[in-house]
């Protein structure tokens, strides 16, 4: 069974940084994806950021060039490192995972996931 914890949230004011962190556990997958959704409340869970099992990465354009995602397989950790946050970033962000068997264009989007944890806070006031 999958088990994700993210920790490294918290708050921050705007133009700060944080690095969050998400501890995997019971993943046999391959090849998978890993990525960071995130939701504000009364909104939707938007897709973040993902990267595939070799490494390659992509990022949703509110992100881009501020956001970094990485992996550290020898500990089993992914990585979100924001910098330069906004307001608009406040959000609980949400670790997940997936079986993917090719890359297929990128990690985006739910349908490549089916694992979730349960989600850190960040708050960014202005």
């Amino acid at each position: 069974q999958v088990h994700l914890v993210e920790s490294g949230g918290g708050s921050v004011q705007a133009g700060g940084a944080l690095r969050l962190s998400c501890a995997a556990s019971g993943l046999t997958y391959r090849r998978y994806c890993m990525g960071w959704f995130r939701q504000a409340p009364g909104k939707q869970r938007d897709w973040v950021a993902g990267i595939y099992s070799d490494g390659r990465s992509s990022y949703a354009d509110s992100v881009k060039g501020r956001f970094t995602i990485s992996t550290d397989n020898a500990k089993n950790l992914l990585y979100l490192e924001m910098n330069t946050l906004k307001p608009e970033d406040t959000a609980m962000y949400i670790c997940a995972a997936g079986g993917a068997w090719a890359y297929l264009g990128g990690c985006e989007g739910e349908g490549r996931f089916n694992d979730w944890g349960q989600g850190t806070q960040v708050t960014v006031s202005s």
